[in-house]
């Protein structure tokens, strides 16, 4: 029997450097690497926020080699699930591709103990994510993306 496809999510907000960093993060560890996970930034800033490193770290994630990437439309167009935080109007939308919003506090400006309770809702929320997306793979293992 195949084993089964799981969609791209692209995880996007607008610096890149908190909350979609750690979404993508938990993806990644959570799956052992199947379900594939990206991140971007409307307006990514220069590096990751370090109190983001430093709780991710807590959670046994090692963010401290991750940078910032910009969000083009080509990584749209490659994501199956599109999961935005925040960043409004910058987001393209294109058909066939399913949106996620997740309104959650961003980090910027907060301590490692300000970050904690984000960091925490992510995973809560990327959990729920992985188990709508593994049931959605169909009898022939191809992802119901849409």
């Amino acid at each position: 029997m195949p084993s089964p496809t799981y969609p791209t999510v692209l995880f996007v907000c607008v610096h890149n450097a908190g909350r979609s960093q750690m979404a993508a993060a938990y993806l990644t560890h959570l799956t052992a690497h199947r379900i594939a996970a990206r991140s971007a930034g409307s307006a990514p800033a220069a590096t990751v926020n370090p109190a983001v490193v430093a709780a991710m770290a807590e959670a046994g994630i090692d963010l401290s080699a991750a940078t910032p990437k910009r969000l083009t439309p080509e990584a749209v167009e490659s994501a199956d699930v599109v999961v935005t935080m925040g960043c409004g109007d910058a987001c393209p939308v294109l058909p066939g591709t399913r949106y996620v919003d997740w309104r959650l506090p961003d980090p910027a400006g907060e301590d490692v103990a300000g970050v904690r309770p984000i960091r925490d809702e992510i995973e809560k929320r990327v959990r729920a994510l992985i188990a709508d997306l593994t049931a959605e793979a169909g009898p022939d293992g191809a992802p119901r993306a849409g």
